[in-house]
């Protein structure tokens, strides 16, 4: 009788051992690397967004998946760090926030896959072969949109009919910066304003820029996208509503940190697509073969409060074609 309860406690146990749910459980939770050039503050709303995407998809952060976070608080010099120590995490897939974090990802692992949240040029920049096949470990999405550059002048120029002169602040270093500069020419020549361009690559640029802008005059300022004027984006409105410079940004954080306008890609769409990829790469996918996707929302902001407070009027026309006013 002992030896058949022994045989019957041995086979529950050994049943338990191996049942569906503690193989489950045992499962491989997948990790996620999320790296950054700025700071958790100043990346909050593109981290909720990608949350958002990965929630709808069945992920849970803490419960059936792990994202492993490194920000490198402006201190771009720190992300090849950061993504090493990724790397050495064994995450299953590194999530770039920007062109210097692909850039510094790409460097730190050629076999781990690497989902761009936005980057202006990935062909230009040498990240994907081309984006219908990118061929390597590195897919996601593009903000290349250069012909946007020029559509802001001319919501500068509806704004400020007076307008002749316009100073503008970038890196031309940065990827896509030499097609951002290309289109806005051709728009200057058509709405016959003169280019100012002030190189901006630290934030020690940032006020020498504004004070040259000043110098010469400009009516109005021209932001390009850039991870490091995103970063010190208050600075840089506090300089342009000093100087009463109506001022049009790349994205839509500078309008909600107080800047007048803003005309381009939907970042936060952007981030929330993001987790489409990291999904489909999870099941399986190859990022060689994922197409990397063009920019499909495009939104304008518009701050009524800053235009107020440096005195100019905000024509209607413009207005009806705002997708927000604040």
């Amino acid at each position: 009788m002992n030896q058949r309860i022994f045989a019957l406690t041995l086979g529950a146990m050994l049943f338990a051992l191996f049942s569906p749910a503690e193989a489950q459980h045992a499962k491989k939770v997948p990790r996620i690397g999320y790296l950054s050039g700025t700071s958790p503050s100043a990346n909050s709303a593109r981290v909720e967004a990608f949350r958002k995407g990965l929630h709808e998809l069945g992920y849970v952060e803490g419960k059936n998946i792990v994202i492993e976070y490194r920000y490198a608080e402006g201190k771009l010099d720190r992300l090849p760090e950061l993504a090493e120590e990724q790397v050495r995490l064994k995450v299953d897939v590194i999530v770039s926030t920007g062109p210097g974090s692909t850039r510094s990802a790409k460097q730190a692992t050629a076999t781990i896959p690497i989902v761009m949240a936005f980057d202006d040029d990935p062909v230009g920049s040498g990240f994907v072969a081309n984006l219908a096949r990118p061929g390597r470990n590195i897919t996601g999405l593009s903000t290349l949109a250069p012909e946007l550059s020029g559509k802001r002048l001319e919501l500068l120029k509806e704004i400020v009919p007076r307008l002749t002169r316009v100073a503008f602040l970038g890196d031309v270093t940065r990827p896509g910066t030499a097609q951002s500069l290309t289109e806005m020419n051709l728009a200057a020549d058509a709405v016959g304003v003169q280019l100012q361009y002030l190189e901006v690559r630290g934030p020690k640029d940032i006020e020498i820029a504004f004070r040259a802008a000043n110098k010469e005059r400009a009516d109005a300022v021209l932001v390009l996208s850039s991870g490091m004027l995103l970063s010190q984006r208050r600075r840089i409105i506090d300089l342009a509503i000093k100087s009463r410079l109506p001022t049009i940004y790349p994205q839509s954080e500078f309008v909600e940190n107080g800047g007048l306008m803003s005309y381009g890609v939907s970042v936060i769409d952007l981030f929330h697509r993001a987790a489409t990829y990291v999904d489909r790469i999870l099941k399986g996918a190859k990022p060689a073969d994922l197409p990397v996707e063009q920019p499909k929302k495009f939104e304008l902001i518009i701050n009524l409060k800053t235009a107020k407070q440096i005195g100019i009027t905000i024509p209607q026309s413009v207005l009806f074609r705002a997708d927000k006013v604040t």
